[in-house]
């Protein structure tokens, strides 16, 4: 009796076996290219781990000379996330609500929410930092309203998403019986994309504390105005001071958005 021909199983074609070989060559020759492009001096790069050593020594110990200072600057850090945070969720609600498909008014609305939520995400923090402190001078006013215009984008998209994927039902029902549109928004839309809202705002506040540590490098307020002052003036030892003291900032951030979300959420 004959026996059935056995055939070696294999999870790729000879066909998608040289394509992917085929992009892993071209993924190699674009980031050697890149690499080519790139101005990199290596004898620096091999010279890193030495003067990150040496810096390291001249960081140690930390210099708790002007730590009521840090502290202040800190309680500022935590104002300008906190201040920028509430204006940014007010101002992003109309933009998300133009901005979503079912509920913006026209496609003129639809395409002006896009352009503002676009806008708003593409630029750094940084540089709206620096375009602001151009016009209000440096100080915690341009770092406010920087992390402010970059959170619009990010608030006005999540949440337009969210409006975006609500349940239509409730929406026609209250259409159905003669609503306004504005009892029609207050109680269809909103109570859907309420836990969503309390879930980006706090996650933008986290993020925007994290931003606002490195504000003051370009005059924009906070801790990171001390931080620029002391690497300035190679006191580095008070350098690490700050760095603690933004480290344990953050992670007092991290806890705060945490036990926020297992309250509310």
């Amino acid at each position: 009796m004959e026996q059935p021909s056995l055939h070696e199983w294999s999870r790729y074609t000879p066909r998608q076996r040289f394509q992917r070989y085929a992009y892993f060559a071209l993924a190699t020759l674009v980031v050697a290219w890149a690499l080519g492009s790139v101005n990199i001096v290596w004898a620096w790069v091999w010279d890193a781990p030495n003067q990150m050593g040496d810096l390291f020594s001249r960081m140690v110990p930390p210099d708790p000379a002007n730590l009521d200072q840090i502290l202040s600057a800190l309680l500022d850090t935590v104002n300008l996330a906190t201040i920028a945070t509430a204006l940014a969720v007010v101002l992003s609600l109309p933009v998300a609500y133009i901005a979503a498909q079912n509920t913006t008014p026209n496609a003129v609305t639809l395409w002006i929410g896009r352009f503002i939520l676009v806008s708003s995400r593409s630029v750094n923090t940084i540089i709206w930092a620096l375009l602001f402190v151009a016009i209000f001078g440096p100080g915690i006013v341009a770092g406010i309203v920087a992390i402010m215009f970059r959170s619009i984008g990010f608030l006005g998209k999540l949440l337009g998403e969210a409006i975006e994927e609500i349940d239509p039902k409730p929406v026609e029902a209250l259409q159905a019986c003669g609503a306004s549109h504005f009892k029609v928004v207050l109680y269809a839309i909103v109570p859907q994309v309420m836990p969503t809202f309390f879930a980006v705002s706090i996650l933008r506040w986290d993020i925007n504390l994290r931003e606002s540590t490195v504000l003051g490098l370009v005059g924009a307020g906070g801790i990171g105005v001390i931080l620029q002052g002391a690497i300035d003036t190679f006191n580095w030892q008070e350098v690490s001071t700050v760095l603690i003291a933004i480290i344990v900032l953050v992670v007092a951030g991290e806890v705060v958005a945490s036990y926020l979300r297992r309250k509310i959420l």
